[in-house]
């Protein structure tokens, strides 16, 4: 696609946007239900070309079309009830002394056109439909959808579904738009074309942060939501390691977990000397080595996995804990988990890096001193976990707090892969695991990433917005004089 096009795209993109963020919530919420309703509607063939694309399973795949379709009616309920536009009311007081009281009133308004890059992982729930358009269309914004070369066919099945909803819900033509061409250029000219607002993003570093060097780049920098992955640390404690006998292979399975290609598999797990220790070691490479090589997305994505894994397994002091034989192809993983001591795996970086698939590297520590240097060199984290009763886990008050400021969610008693779509759901963290962990990507939550604050000081009534109008036709709960309710401004004559 040339320079040209893109700014077609974008001169587009601007047009629709003028138009789409002045419809009403409950229109961009069933426009949203619209698109779920088409994607049901042609999940037979939107799941068989997923499958051909990407070595997924039936199963994962109409699985990630409920979410899909779960997301966009959650985000879609949250757009019709209207409460999220945080309305805020501060009545001006035109008597107040030593200087009159303005009137202020305050609404979430859209950024502008965004722009969405297709997840490989994900080619529905972080795709094309997935959550950061949905997101973004709920909060009045257009889109722009670049592809994952990944699942092509896919992505312009799932496009030509949103078409339609375009047209059956009379939206503004160009509010989402459909770019297959997969070249790195045409990326970067969405990302630095001055009408685009925001980016999201959801894949590697080195991706998200080439997208985020070039945002900030522009003489009009602007957000890149990246969310670039993880090691998700889990600290598994002594009382645990002696008592649980089904937690080795609830690890293995978490870390088996779609060929280890989601970005909260559990690349790292930390233990120290205890009774029973290596019983659990014991379980827990049986449970790997019981597994057999599975296809990954493609064959890019099973190379990376290799390369890095062979690296890590160079590193000083590491050593195979269990390791499934390489199949004869150049798409499928074998699972791998290796083994450091906490003082080989402080003093080296490299050790510190996700290894994208069924890999995970246990880090043995002496002691709670040991273990508490591991977590202080990690950087940030999307989730972190916790092994250990109530009382036992209370004892290591400082390792929690630790780990608290270097993850996004902290997971007690459970693993970190299958991540809940809801409101209390915050799926980001610290960098480099997303550029900005003040917001999901998601539950409905994921919204706030494309909307800013907008006063409106003594406007006539006419001009503001339902949200913001004494009467509150919208019936919305609004921040009133510092006082939540639902209740009409009442007008002194």
């Amino acid at each position: 696609m040339s320079e040209t096009n893109v700014n077609e795209v974008l001169q587009h993109a601007a047009q629709a946007f003028d138009q789409y963020r002045n419809v009403s919530g409950k229109q961009r919420a069933a426009f949203l239900r619209a698109i779920a309703e088409g994607l049901e509607a042609d999940a037979e063939t939107i799941v068989q070309l997923a499958q051909e694309e990407t070595n997924l399973p039936e199963a994962r795949i109409k699985g990630e079309v409920g979410r899909t379709t779960g997301q966009l009616r959650a985000i879609a309920a949250l757009v019709a009830a209207g409460h999220w536009v945080q309305a805020t009311i501060d009545n001006g007081d035109a008597s107040r002394k030593p200087l009159p009281k303005p009137d202020l009133r305050k609404l979430l308004v859209p950024v502008g056109p965004v722009v969405v890059f297709g997840a490989s992982n994900f080619p529905l729930a972080f795709s094309t439909a997935g959550g950061d358009t949905a997101s973004a269309l709920a909060a009045g914004c257009s889109v722009v959808v670049k592809s994952h070369p990944a699942h092509p066919k896919t992505s312009a099945r799932v496009a030509g579904v949103i078409d339609a909803a375009i047209g059956k819900c009379d939206m503004p033509e160009f509010v989402f738009q459909h770019v297959e061409d997969s070249s790195i250029e045409v990326g970067q000219r969405l990302v630095s074309h001055p009408l685009t607002k925001a980016v999201a993003f959801t894949g590697s570093r080195q991706g998200g942060m080439a997208l985020f060097g070039l945002a900030s780049q522009r003489p009009e920098p602007i957000p890149v939501f990246a969310e670039m992955g993880s090691v998700n640390p889990m600290v598994v404690l002594p009382e645990s390691i002696a008592t649980n006998e089904t937690l080795p292979k609830l690890l293995a399975a978490s870390v088996l977990q779609g060929v280890g290609q989601f970005c909260t598999n559990p690349g790292l797990i930390l233990v120290m000397e205890c009774e029973g220790l290596k019983r659990f070691l014991d379980e827990f490479a049986a449970e790997i080595g019981n597994s057999v090589p599975c296809k990954m997305l493609h064959s890019g994505i099973a190379s990376n996995y290799s390369t890095l894994k062979k690296k890590a397994l160079a590193q000083a002091g590491v050593s195979i804990l269990s390791a499934v034989a390489e199949a004869n192809d150049d798409t499928s993983g074998a699972a791998t988990v290796a083994v450091v001591n906490a003082v080989d795996f402080v003093s080296n970086p490299q050790l510190q890096e996700e290894v994208f698939g069924p890999f995970s590297l246990i880090v043995t520590c002496n002691n709670v001193a040991e273990l508490g240097e591991a977590i202080n060199v990690l950087s940030g984290q999307l989730t972190s976990s916790f092994f250990g009763s109530a009382i036992e886990i209370a004892k290591y008050s400082e390792i929690v707090n630790a780990l608290q400021q270097r993850c996004g969610r902290m997971i007690f008693n459970g693993v970190p892969t299958g991540v809940e779509v809801c409101k209390a759901m915050h799926h980001g963290g610290p960098f480099p695991s997303t550029t900005d962990s003040r917001f999901t990507s998601v539950g409905n939550d994921a919204i706030y990433r494309f909307v800013r604050p907008f006063s409106f000081q003594n406007a006539p009534e006419a001009l503001l917005p339902p949200e913001l109008q004494n009467e509150n036709p919208l019936e919305i709960l609004r921040c009133v004089d510092n006082e939540w309710t639902v209740e009409p401004v009442l007008v002194l004559n």
